[in-house]
């Protein structure tokens, strides 16, 4: 069980309802040049800060659970954070834990995954959002993933690179695409054939959550024919023309 949260000795509370007011978007800024917050007309928003007990709660990074302070926060963890009156690690760093201790690769999943495509000489698929975001994913840990399976005797790797321009600036795939082939290459030369296979952009197809238009999510998913060759190149041709 939890340990309770300490009360604070200043609050003395108060009668009446309680009113959990959640503003996305709305804070302040380490600057005050350019902070939309403070040059709006918010005069309610003043009066209640002013004339209110107030405090400010930091939004990014690990004060939400988030890996680094280098991370930016998001909706999601703020709400989890406000939500629970404490703070837990988010998946990003609860993934990157289970990497660094080992213990994602002992578990039976990942176990049975190896075994299978091993014994039956097929090829390991991985499929997620491509960036370092580390929001819903981060590169890093598909390194880990592609290095561990190589370790474990995996001969073909096929990528599936779900593209960002969300949790990292837009147009900025080529700027992971590339370095990505250029790591793919250490085990090229190892006799290992590990290739991006497929690709597609994230708000609107493969992870749209907004449409939810899961005829466009089916057919942006599974393409008429099987992609077997390297396909980061024309990844690259087609984000050079944009």
């Amino acid at each position: 069980m939890l340990p309770a949260l300490s009360r604070n000795p200043l609050w003395m509370g108060r009668n009446g309802p309680l009113l959990l007011v959640i503003m996305d978007g709305v804070g302040y800024g380490k600057y005050q040049e350019g902070d939309a917050v403070r040059a709006a007309d918010m005069r309610n928003f003043r009066w209640l800060e002013a004339n209110n007990p107030s405090t400010r709660l930091k939004a990014h990074g690990t004060a939400v659970g988030l890996p680094s302070d280098e991370d930016m926060g998001n909706s999601e963890v703020g709400h989890n954070a406000i939500g629970c009156g404490r703070v837990f690690s988010q998946g990003a760093k609860l993934v990157s834990a289970s990497i660094s201790s080992g213990a994602m690769f002992q578990g039976e999943v990942w176990k049975e995954i190896v075994d299978n495509v091993k014994s039956s000489q097929r090829s390991l698929h991985f499929i997620g959002l491509f960036s370092d975001g580390n929001v819903h994913s981060h590169i890093d840990h598909l390194r880990a993933m592609t290095i561990r399976a190589a370790a474990e005797g995996v001969n073909r790797l096929r990528f599936h690179l779900l593209l960002d321009g969300r949790d990292v600036g837009s147009q900025s795939a080529l700027e992971y695409v590339q370095p990505f082939e250029t790591f793919l290459q250490q085990f090229e030369a190892q006799s290992f054939d590990y290739r991006i296979a497929s690709g597609g952009g994230r708000q609107f197809i493969t992870m749209d959550r907004y449409g939810a238009n899961w005829d466009m999510v089916r057919r942006g998913c599974l393409p008429p024919k099987p992609q077997s060759s390297n396909i980061g190149p024309q990844i690259r041709a087609l984000l050079t023309r944009i």
